[in-house]
């Protein structure tokens, strides 16, 4: 069995805007009020897709699109959550 190494905290990621960079980049950047409004989106599209799986019968196809969806939905609460320094996320990959 492989013993996979945790990391105990991650560091939140601290960007510094310099005058000097491009404006595309600086008009990018994102404030916590717009991460909580995208974290409230993918929550709600997450269980969405996954109300869907549930309660509808479905084709392999379908099942296998909504499973998709839904687990890449997952992957984007969680590394929202740690964006926002969510207490419960250590690090978005584990």
């Amino acid at each position: 069995m492989r013993r996979v190494r945790r990391v105990k905290l991650a560091a939140p990621l601290l960007v510094n805007v310099d005058e000097k960079v491009d404006e595309d980049l600086a008009g990018s950047l994102r404030n916590r009020t717009e991460v909580q409004l995208m974290l409230e989106d993918a929550i709600a599209r997450r269980d969405q897709w996954y109300r869907h799986w549930d309660k509808n019968k479905l084709s392999q196809k379908e099942n296998v699109e909504a499973l998709r969806n839904y687990t890449a939905l997952r992957g984007v609460v969680k590394t929202l959550q740690w964006v926002l320094l969510h207490p419960d996320i250590e690090h978005p990959l584990d």
